[in-house]
């Protein structure tokens, strides 16, 4: 979404043919809810992932996932304890929705919380293909769009990616064993959470895809460099920033993200530990694709 100086937001107001600004006769019924809708969805300093999602309602989120997981990961036990907020408080506080009064789920609320984030936002989801072979010409032998709420959608592709990997222990070149992977588990896990985090949510329906070759692993985020983020420095050391800041604060509960800005940097350490090659990347504007190398025996 294009963030407008103040002038322009004048001059769109002025304009009585323009497009883009929608003149209310009475402000009446259901309009003053709209009204603040459209603010926080043209507000510049707004995250992509608070924007309101007006086609949703309370209704579409899960109650007992932010009840039973979501709060007490957040928060400390007294803290709750002593809490007398209503539903709608705590959400808003958590900024799953617009405000108490006016508790309409934002991005962040429905990928975290949503019991069918695919109907709102068609792209949220993991597509994960295994090839035998290296080419996309070769048989598919495992395929599964994965989807659901955060938590669930980020448990369910890490189960599937261990079920296709393969470890080999080495009890003879050390006095302890020692484990070596085809490709390091936690340079993976880094590189989906990154995938899923750093990805735009906006004007797609493209979901975050995993194609397992018999050599190398993609992992293909829609989406380019965001921010401070470019082309020329992506992936260099203290380079970060966020599209999906509130995402990544979900992410960060749920035990995904341990400390932001590292994520790259815990990949490389895992794969350098583990003999593998160095992770490589292919930046454009429209995606970031991570390639892993099998490593070699």
């Amino acid at each position: 979404m294009s963030a407008y100086s103040d002038e322009e937001l004048e001059r769109m107001l002025d304009d009585l043919e323009s497009d883009l600004v929608e003149r209310k006769e009475s402000f009446r019924g259901d309009v003053p809810k709209k009204a603040r809708q459209a603010v926080c969805a043209f507000s510049n300093d707004l995250p992509f992932d608070l924007h309101p999602v007006p086609e949703a309602s309370l209704n579409d989120l899960s109650r007992v996932l932010f009840e039973s997981e979501y709060l007490p990961a957040a928060f400390a036990p007294e803290i709750l304890e002593a809490n007398n907020r209503t539903y709608e408080e705590r959400l808003a506080s958590c900024r799953m929705v617009v405000s108490p009064d006016n508790p309409v789920p934002t991005l962040v609320g429905i990928l975290a919380l949503g019991k069918r984030p695919r109907a709102f936002f068609p792209g949220a989801s993991v597509q994960f293909l295994r090839i035998d072979g290296e080419e996309f010409a070769d048989p598919v032998i495992d395929e599964e769009n994965v989807d659901g709420p955060l938590r669930e959608m980020l448990s369910k592709i890490g189960q599937k990616l261990s079920a296709h990997n393969r470890v080999f222990v080495d009890i003879v070149s050390s006095p302890t064993e020692k484990r070596i992977y085809d490709y390091p588990p936690p340079a993976l896990q880094q590189l989906l959470y990154n995938a899923v985090l750093h990805r735009t949510y906006e004007k797609t329906n493209t979901p975050v895809r995993i194609y397992w070759f018999n050599d190398r692993i993609e992992i293909i985020s829609p989406g380019g460099p965001y921010g401070n983020v470019t082309r020329e420095n992506f992936g260099r050391p203290g380079i970060t920033d966020y599209r999906n800041p509130n995402l990544a604060e979900a992410m960060k509960v749920f035990g995904f993200v341990q400390a932001f800005g590292r994520g790259i940097a815990v990949a490389r350490r895992a794969l350098e530990t583990n003999g593998s090659s160095p992770l490589e990347f292919e930046v454009d504007q429209s995606a970031v694709k991570a390639v892993v190398r099998k490593r070699q025996k």
